[in-house]
């Protein structure tokens, strides 16, 4: 499995934590930054994170600011992409079996290093189960294509 992480400011030090536990559990990943905590603009992190998990590149996923949603925002306007905001195990692994969500999103203001840790191991070890969600997700793709330029 290859994931793409990225984080602005405000989930810098949470991407951090996870980088290691990644790391721990042998897991590869590409880092798109940021490098620092000096302020920078979600949307072009959760941009470059979301079109490489689209294009292929990477297998899934993981973004986060301050709060989770904005820069899942972003990410979910990236054809291909069903970026899921999770604070919980339940919709970590509810967003992956039922809405084949391939990029986590979290939020390193709402939520404590060991849930989130948590979160994105339910997150990466679930899978979507297909059958009648499939449907679904195909009518998601759809919405997409309706709305391309």
């Amino acid at each position: 499995m290859k994931l793409a992480i990225g984080s602005d400011h405000g989930g810098f030090r949470l991407k951090g934590e996870v980088i290691e536990h990644l790391k721990a559990k042998g897991i590869g990943f590409k880092d798109y930054g940021t490098f620092s905590e000096a302020s920078c603009d979600y949307p072009d992190v959760a941009t470059e994170v979301a079109e490489a998990v689209a294009q292929g590149e990477y297998d899934l996923g993981i973004l986060i600011c301050g709060t989770g949603i904005g820069i899942g925002i972003a990410a979910n306007k990236v054809p291909g992409v069903r970026a899921a905001l999770c604070h919980d195990t339940f919709s970590a692994h509810a967003c992956r079996e039922h809405n084949n969500a391939n990029i986590l999103t979290m939020g390193e203001r709402i939520i404590g290093t060991g849930l989130a840790l948590e979160i994105v191991d339910t997150f990466l070890n679930s899978n979507f189960e297909g059958d009648r969600h499939l449907r679904r997700i195909n009518k998601i793709a759809d919405i997409e294509n309706k709305y391309k330029k």
